[in-house]
């Protein structure tokens, strides 16, 4: 498989190539992010998407069965022998006619892709099932992370099965969910909580990994990519092979948003569709960098030919004036997306659009989510809050196909749910006063009532009026 993938630079002016045999989470010539490449030509690829359809009928097969490598052909970078695979990708996509009227779409035009159903509860196993696999064709023994919660679960879920690659995580003082750190210390993952936030925690994953030969889990690793393209290919495979017109989806460090994006560069490439849907990312308005870079800086891809100066200049800014993330969407709780030119490209391949929504449009939505059936995590909620907004500026067409990505299962982070259904408005204001969260539009609220039959009968029957 070596002459088939291979590794290179996205740097202007570089373009270094280097062997799928080799473990860089940079490029050691010009230290810019790095791609996984195919000779597509030496690649058997069905030559029509149709074709992966057959592997249902081999579910016994663990790599049939798995949502990711059931597409192996469209990432075939490893030999089948060293793929560590959990069953990862068994997800769905629901038609969301509940949730259309909150989003502002007609009948039948809106679905939820519900990543929840992964094994550790999020889309990070897409990821991370690639990347383990290519730690363990490198010969790695420990693997580290920096986390805001879901990439820490993840990878020790697989470092738990595996047995031969040990786990490190990165956690921020304050800034994990309890329901994700609660699956690292329980899968027996060794966890570091920092004094500091995500960015810090990024900073230092880094320093370590390069330190002590650790490999790097974060998705600046170009495998976890690769296993993050399939979430697309599973939608696709869901809508009959046709691509939707949108897909919506949250942006924190923008590993999503740049896996689909390559997903589709390389299936037109493939000559496997004809039209790429349209990306909307969706920043948290207290962590939107992406929003500020696109819209108001007016940076793009621009071919390749990124201005890295003005980049770093937006960024000197940002910590000139002590800017820092904060969102309750813990997930996307990120200044610097380590994947923002990835993201750029994928916005310039798809004419892509970057909207912000606010915590008390992200919570509202998470809450018509949860009514439509599927319970997600605050940040998967963005996607759905973007749309609602995309919607009424005009920039989405109701009658247009739109796929929402719900990155994460509701029990991620059910701290924030049970408060928006129990507490009043006043106490949300005062929990969430540095989030600008004023109400619960959509509360469910338990209905206290005394233990007796009379008592209860009376609520009841309140409840059909």
């Amino acid at each position: 498989m070596g002459d088939v993938a291979y590794q290179k630079c996205i740097g202007h002016g570089c373009g270094a190539e280097f062997s799928v045999r080799e473990s860089y989470f940079a490029c050691p010539r010009c230290g810019d992010l790095l791609d996984v490449r195919y000779r597509w030509d030496k690649v058997g690829v069905p030559t029509r998407l149709a074709g992966f359809e057959r592997r249902w009928a081999e579910r016994g097969r663990p790599l049939s069965f798995s949502g990711v490598w059931r597409f192996r052909e469209l990432l075939p970078f490893a030999p089948e022998a060293d793929i560590i695979t959990l069953g990862e990708g068994q997800t769905i996509l629901q038609q969301a006619d509940r949730v259309a009227p909150f989003a502002g779409m007609n009948p039948g035009q809106l679905y939820l892709q519900y990543e929840g159903l992964n094994p550790s509860g999020s889309f990070k196993d897409n990821g991370m099932t690639a990347a383990f696999t290519h730690a363990k064709m490198v010969g790695a023994k420990r693997a580290a992370c920096a986390s805001t919660g879901n990439t820490s679960a993840s990878m020790a879920v697989y470092a738990a099965i595996n047995r031969t690659i040990s786990g490190l995580v990165f956690v921020g003082s304050g800034k994990i969910a309890y329901g994700k750190l609660a699956q690292a210390l329980d899968y027996g993952v060794a966890t570091l909580q920092l004094k500091g936030d995500f960015d810090a925690c990024m900073a230092r994953v880094q320093q370590v990994a390069a330190k002590f030969g650790i490999y790097l889990m974060n998705s600046l690793n170009p495998f976890r990519l690769e296993g993050q393209k399939t979430i697309m290919y599973r939608v696709l495979e869901a809508l009959g092979w046709q691509a939707p017109d949108w897909i919506v989806v949250p942006g924190g460090n923008l590993g999503n948003s740049s896996a689909f994006g390559k997903a589709f560069i390389e299936l037109q490439e493939l000559g496997l569709i004809k039209k790429p849907p349209r990306i909307a990312i969706i920043n948290a308005a207290g962590a939107d960098t992406l929003y500020r870079v696109v819209n108001d800086e007016k940076l793009t891809w621009n071919g390749g030919r990124t201005d890295d100066a003005r980049i770093k200049a937006f960024y000197d800014r940002m910590d000139a004036e002590g800017r820092r993330a904060k969102t309750t969407a813990s997930a996307i709780e990120i200044n610097r997306p380590v994947n923002l030119k990835k993201c750029l490209r994928a916005l310039e391949a798809t004419g892509g659009v970057v909207e912000k929504v606010t915590d008390q449009e992200i919570l509202d939505a998470k809450a018509q989510v949860g009514r439509g059936g599927l319970g997600c995590e605050p940040a998967s909620a963005a996607s759905v809050a973007g749309t609602k907004k995309l919607v009424a500026r005009g920039v989405i067409d109701p009658g247009e196909r739109v796929v929402c990505i719900l990155t994460g299962h509701c029990l991620k982070d059910p701290n924030i749910t049970v408060n928006y259904h129990t507490r009043s408005d006043g106490e949300l204001q005062e929990l969430y006063k540095d989030y600008h969260v004023d109400r619960a539009s959509f509360a469910n609220r338990p209905v206290v009532v005394e233990d007796n039959m009379d008592a209860i009968v009376k609520v009841i029957e309140g409840l059909d009026q």
